[in-house]
C-alpha cells in the first residue's frame, strides 16, 4: 500500500473509533488533536499530531504549543512531546496515531502531576521564570490605575489622533430633564 492509501485508511479508522468523542478533533486531513483531562482546568492539555507527506514511514510532528496549552508549564510540554516521539519510534511504518493518543491517555495521571495547581496568573508567572532557564527574575506586579488615571486615559486620543467614538454624546436622560416636556400650544381663535 502507498503512504497516501495508508493515511486515508487511518483517517477512516480514527473517525470511526472516536465518533462522538468530544475530546478528539480532526483539524485537517493530516492534523489531529486529543484533549486530556477535564476541560478548562489547570490539569488538562491538548496533544496535536500532524502527519508529514511520508507518514507512517516517518515520524509525525508532535505539537504541544497550542493556545489551549498556554497554562501548561514548558517542562511538561517538552516531556510529553519527547515521550510521544520516543513511543512513535517503535511504530514506524504502521498507523500510529491511535496508539500514541492511547499511550498518553495511560500516562496522563503520571504526567499531569508535574503541572502545578493554582490560578492561571501564577502559572504564567512560573512559566516566565522557567523560561529564563533558572535565572531568578522578579515578576512585575500588574499595575493598578486610580480613577483619576483611568479618567485621564479615557480623555486621550486614539492612534489616529481622534477621540474615541461617543466622547461627545449627550446623556439623553440628563438633557431631557433639563429641557423639560414640550408645552402643548393651544390654537387661538
Amino acid at each position: 500500500m502507498s503512504e497516501t492509501e495508508l493515511q486515508e485508511e487511518e483517517r477512516e479508522v480514527l473517525s470511526s473509533i472516536y465518533d462522538g468523542d468530544e475530546c478528539f478533533k480532526q483539524i485537517s486531513s493530516n492534523t489531529f488533536q486529543y484533549k486530556y483531562g477535564e476541560s478548562d482546568t489547570m490539569k488538562s492539555f491538548l496533544l496535536e499530531i500532524k502527519w508529514g507527506e511520508k507518514y507512517p514511514n516517518e515520524l509525525p510532528e508532535v505539537n504541544m504549543d497550542t493556545f489551549y496549552n498556554k497554562h501548561v508549564v514548558k517542562l511538561l510540554k517538552d516531556k510529553i512531546a519527547s515521550l510521544v516521539e520516543k513511543e512513535a519510534q517503535q511504530y514506524l511504518g504502521m498507523s500510529m496515531t491511535y496508539s500514541l493518543f492511547e499511550f498518553v491517555k495511560e500516562k496522563f495521571e503520571e504526567l499531569i502531576e508535574e503541572q502545578p495547581e493554582g490560578n492561571l496568573d501564577n502559572i504564567e508567572k512560573l512559566a516566565i521564570v522557567e523560561s529564563d532557564q533558572g535565572a531568578t527574575q522578579k515578576v512585575p506586579k500588574k499595575e493598578q490605575l486610580t480613577k483619576a488615571q483611568k479618567r485621564r486615559q479615557w480623555n486621550r486620543v486614539d492612534n489616529k489622533g481622534e477621540r474615541p467614538r461617543g466622547w461627545n454624546w449627550v446623556d439623553i436622560v440628563k438633557h431631557l430633564s433639563q429641557t423639560g416636556p414640550k408645552e402643548p400650544t393651544t390654537p387661538t381663535s
